[in-house]
């Protein structure tokens, strides 16, 4: 193959995106560094699922809109070290090859290596032996290969055989990774990604990975998980903290955004530090020991977005007491902070918890909990102090007596709605006192605009909307604003009510009666009207509404 084209590169992408989500969970059992949370293969699989989705739904023929389009993806959906360093990579290989239609053998081993200098660039203290060296060290080999080789597919061979290589030398230059006797667990995701490539671009399958090749990357008697060898109370920095911040122009105007300083300063706040940076936003990765501090911080730019706060010392915690489930039994953690919140669907309980919900109480529109259900999820947290989210105006008085009843500090944040629930526990700061906490996640979710459909059950005419039983209902902040038996058609015009130009996210929840390729339809009829506005879109599985929608 003499030439690459966009269609083609997309097709890397899906493979390499696919063998990765294949393996992410065996990434997750090598993570050791920089902290053992056992994090890494979900938070590549993540990042990289996010870049190629963006990248299926952009490719063209020509290659540099196509490794834009995945820069774009992974650049938004980027989350912990390695992925923030994936989207790197591929930012600066992007960035290479932007004005390119194709790509001979000596541009794409190129652009591979422009990758590795961004990468390096983003991070504050590289450190050898990790994913940045795989990538260094296969990019190198893949620039001197097409010195003498026009073969694309001999170059990505090369790149890939020398990226499995580097890999296997990480323990020899990172003591840790020898100490448990575990490759990077970074460098072994980006592996699988290259692998991936690498069988799209020869037509094959998917690689299988054997747990005989495993057995070459991991000691044989590591029979636990690899993160025990580190005690919890040895990690220095305990909070994951990842955000945006979007830039604004009255608070840049005397203030400019300098990345280098903006760095340089950060730093000073914990390790493990990645910000990466264009004319509209910052992103931050870093580890630190108070995230309200490095949240304010960072709201001298702008506003914050994306916000994302992990407990890596529970995370830790977690990993142990799978391997020692009668000890943990007899010895319940005991957790400084419960946040206790009501779901109406699987896939919304599950998008909670992954935010930081420590117990989803099922419930909703037609089970509300009793304020004995609310106490009890607090109990059987364990927790020193608490915080109720409701999600729902009926549910707000049992949560409140739950919080009088409960025995330990607790709060409510009156929460209406689930749009409203996922903003205020992104506003959580677990530094904070729990009335602090209360007032800022209540600021938080007063900014976010709702809108929710759903079936008549009668006749009726409400607001001067005539209602039939069996249409379809559209409701902005709880008023009924249109009725008709086209789901498309309701929703369509409740998002003008619920979206306007001022709005920077929509956040589409999709449950029963709808579908995912009507929930993708949604997100492009909305970027179409507001193309300023980035779209999520998650499966609720939530019953009623066909989609709950919200703007912030």
């Amino acid at each position: 193959m003499k030439e690459l084209d966009g269609h083609r590169f997309a097709e890397m992408v899906m493979m390499g995106s696919h063998h990765l989500s294949n393996n992410a969970d065996f990434v997750d059992s090598l993570n050791v560094f920089p902290v053992p949370d056992g994090d890494t293969g979900t938070n590549m699989n993540l990042s990289m699922t996010s870049g190629a989705k963006e990248t299926e739904q952009a490719a063209t023929d020509h290659i540099g809109r196509t490794a834009q389009a995945l820069s774009k993806g992974l650049l938004m959906g980027a989350r912990g070290n390695s992925g923030v360093i994936l989207s790197q990579l591929f930012r600066g290989f992007g960035k290479a090859i932007e004005d390119n239609a194709t790509l001979d053998a000596k541009e794409f081993a190129g652009a591979f290596q422009a990758g590795v200098d961004t990468a390096y660039k983003a991070v504050m203290k590289p450190v050898e032996g990790t994913i940045l060296t795989v990538a260094k060290d296969a990019a190198k080999t893949a620039v001197g290969t097409a010195e003498s080789e026009s073969d694309i597919i001999k170059v990505m061979e090369a790149l890939t055989d020398e990226a499995k290589a580097s890999l296997k030398r990480t323990p020899d230059l990172l003591p840790v990774l020898k100490e448990v006797g575990v490759v990077d667990s970074g460098g072994q995701g980006l592996v699988f990604v290259y692998e991936g490539f690498l069988s799209a671009l020869r037509g094959e399958e998917l690689p299988v990975t054997t747990q005989t090749s495993m057995d070459d990357l991991v000691s044989a008697e590591h029979h636990k998980s690899i993160q025990g060898f580190m005690d919890t109370s040895e990690i220095e920095f305990g909070y994951c903290t990842e955000f945006m911040v979007r830039f604004e122009e009255d608070k840049t105007a005397d203030n400019p955004f300098d990345e280098s300083k903006f760095r340089e300063d950060l730093s000073a706040y914990g390790d493990s530090l990645l910000v990466i940076s264009d004319d509209e936003i910052a992103k931050v990765h870093i580890h630190s020991e108070d995230p309200g501090e490095v949240l304010s911080y960072g709201k001298k730019y702008g506003s914050l977005i994306k916000i994302k706060i992990e407990n890596m010392r529970e995370q830790h915690t977690a990993i142990l007491e799978k391997d020692e489930p009668a000890q943990t039994a007899q010895q319940p953690a005991k957790h400084p902070y419960a946040i206790i919140t009501v779901s109406m669907g699987p896939g919304i309980a599950e998008l909670f918890r992954s935010i930081g919900a420590s117990y989803v109480i099922e419930g909703g529109q037609t089970m509300n909990p009793s304020t004995e259900d609310i106490v009890r999820a607090i109990r059987e947290v364990g927790a020193e102090r608490a915080l109720i989210l409701p999600n729902n105006k009926n549910i707000i008085m049992a949560a409140e007596q739950a919080a009088e009843v409960s025995g330990i500090e607790a709060a409510v944040v009156p929460t209406k709605n689930v749009p409203q629930g996922l903003a205020a526990i992104l506003a959580f700061n677990p530094e904070a006192p729990v009335s602090d906490n209360a007032a800022s996640m209540a600021e938080a979710f007063s900014h976010v605009r709702t809108g929710q459909v759903t079936t008549a059950v009668r006749d009726t005419t409400i607001d001067g909307v005539e209602i039939r039983k069996g249409s379809f209902m559209g409701m902005a902040e709880g008023k009924i604003v249109n009725s008709d038996a086209s789901l498309k058609s309701v929703t369509e015009s409740l998002i003008h009510e619920v979206v306007d130009e001022g709005s920077e996210i929509v956040t589409i929840l999709f449950g029963e009666g709808a579908t995912r390729q009507g929930a993708d339809e949604l997100a492009a009829y909305i970027e179409e009207q507001y193309p300023d506005v980035e779209v999520e879109i998650h499966e609720g599985k939530q019953p009623l509404y066909p989609y709950i929608i919200s703007a912030e």
